[in-house]
């Protein structure tokens, strides 16, 4: 019984002690992104790692989700004699929801994984040591840069989704099951508010970018300098950041549209 309490103890400190390393990287790196005024390269060049490199991915997911909402919706309305309301499920569906948080998943998996596995092998091949050595911060030259490019992306990577499958659920819904196209769109032009709808999908999506940058520069950090390591942080940069989208999904919904 009490060996089982002293790993408790120690597991509970261990994490306390990580979470404070966390949030003491994530103000130091906020720090450092005012140095980045001068050398935009440095975040363009990220932009596109991160953003341009995850477009295809997230266009095609976002093709076949538009596309599944579209079937699934009609199949459901058209019960009720309601599918010319099927352009408002699928942009409620969308923006609301699916668009950030199928977004920040994607995003965790292809990009996330990636800055981890970057920043991991960089600390390995002791690249920011000697970093270090040479005066150079690395938190200026390599974490920084990364990590806001992780912010701007998500939430333009999540308006590019949910366009997607917006055309997709067309495509599905008016192509081939015969749902009038302009029905479609007017329904949807008069049912999707722009502040209680879009502002709240994409004040979802920054947050989300926030959460996922932070979790995979700081684990590319903190990572073990040795391949396994390195393997385990990009692990754990895929798990922490699917476990946090959700959570965080379910409370800021709450806020957003219920009485939480």
């Amino acid at each position: 019984m009490i060996d089982a309490l002293q790993k408790l103890g120690a597991w509970s400190l261990g994490i306390l002690e990580r979470l404070g390393r966390g949030h003491l990287f994530l103000a130091r790196t906020l720090i450092s992104m005012g140095s980045m005024l001068p050398r935009p390269g440095l975040l363009i060049r990220e932009l596109y790692s991160v953003g341009v490199l995850s477009l295809l991915i997230i266009a095609v997911s976002g093709l076949f989700v538009g596309m599944v909402l579209g079937y699934q919706g009609y199949i459901t309305l058209v019960r009720f004699g309601a599918a010319e309301a099927l352009g408002t499920m699928v942009a409620l569906s969308l923006v609301r929801e699916l668009g950030p948080v199928v977004t920040a998943l994607l995003f965790a998996g292809r990009a996330g994984s990636a800055l981890t596995a970057e920043i991991g092998l960089m600390k390995s091949t002791e690249q920011l040591s000697s970093m270090e050595m040479m005066a150079v911060d690395p938190y200026k030259r390599v974490l920084a840069p990364r990590f806001l490019a992780g912010v701007i992306a998500m939430p333009l990577l999540a308006g590019i989704f949910s366009a997607v499958a917006i055309m997709g659920g067309y495509l599905v819904g008016v192509g081939a099951l015969g749902v009038d196209g302009g029905a479609y769109w007017s329904q949807m032009q008069s049912s999707v508010d722009y502040y209680d709808d879009i502002m709240n999908g994409v004040i979802k999506s920054v947050v989300f970018g926030v959460v996922v940058s932070w979790i995979a520069v700081f684990e590319g950090y903190d990572a073990a300098p040795t391949s396994e390591g390195v393997s385990r942080a990009t692990t754990r940069t895929v798990v922490h950041s699917a476990l946090a989208i959700l959570a965080l999904d379910f409370i800021l919904t709450g806020l957003m549209f219920g009485d939480i």
